[in-house]
């Protein structure tokens, strides 16, 4: 398991020349950090008296984002274990046309793995810019930099996810699978927006 590693080790493998971890792993560890940084406001603005009425809604967001950092550390592995499918499936037989054919299927399916789970990545980050925004807003302000990069993370997981679909989907023949997941892309296509959005509600800038 990935996520279980320390960080020295697990960039010491992704340095390597071993093909998982790879691109959206990373995007899910983009994806963790960014949860992780929002609940540390979180935690940071509970129990403030200066930030009474934001109580319950950190609470509330807390609790999502502890649910959102377990499934996002879980994929990182899962990232890496759908791209082993298309791994394999180019390692298969091709001596016969029958073991050609099954090698093709296997590489097909490998592929469609390969793009369903980053895709998944990409849309659970996507849904981290409601909740940084009202962490921005209404969480500690000691601690908002931490609430800001937190939105910088998502959107890196977002696009970083997004980067490993459509490499897969280049080498899907199933039409009606690419126009599916080309449309479901295409409703997280304003990512760069949402980020700035929320950045912009600091008066910290550095560019």
């Amino acid at each position: 398991m990935f996520q279980d590693l320390t960080v020295k080790k697990f960039t010491d493998i992704l340095a390597s020349n071993e093909p998982m971890p790879g691109g959206g792993s990373v995007a899910a560890l983009s994806g963790a950090l960014s949860v992780s940084l929002l609940e540390m406001v979180t935690n940071l603005t509970i129990g403030k008296k200066k930030y009474a009425e934001a109580q319950e809604e950190m609470k509330e967001i807390k609790k999502i984002a502890e649910n959102m950092k377990s499934k996002f550390l879980n994929d990182i592995t899962r990232d890496s274990n759908s791209y082993k499918e298309v791994d394999d499936a180019f390692g298969l037989p091709k001596t016969t046309d029958e073991e050609k054919k099954k090698r093709k299927e296997a590489i097909q399916e490998g592929l469609k793995s390969a793009a369903k789970v980053p895709l998944e990545i990409a849309k659970d980050a996507y849904k981290i810019f409601d909740y940084a925004e009202k962490v921005v807003e209404k969480g500690n302000q000691s601690a908002v930099t931490d609430g800001l990069i937190a939105t910088m993370m998502a959107r890196n997981a977002v696009i970083g996810a997004m980067y490993n679909v459509k490499i897969n989907l280049l080498s899907i023949k199933d039409e009606e699978f690419v126009k599916e997941y080309e449309k479901e892309m295409e409703k997280l296509s304003d990512v760069n927006e949402r980020e700035q959005k929320i950045l912009a509600k600091s008066d910290i800038k550095v560019v």
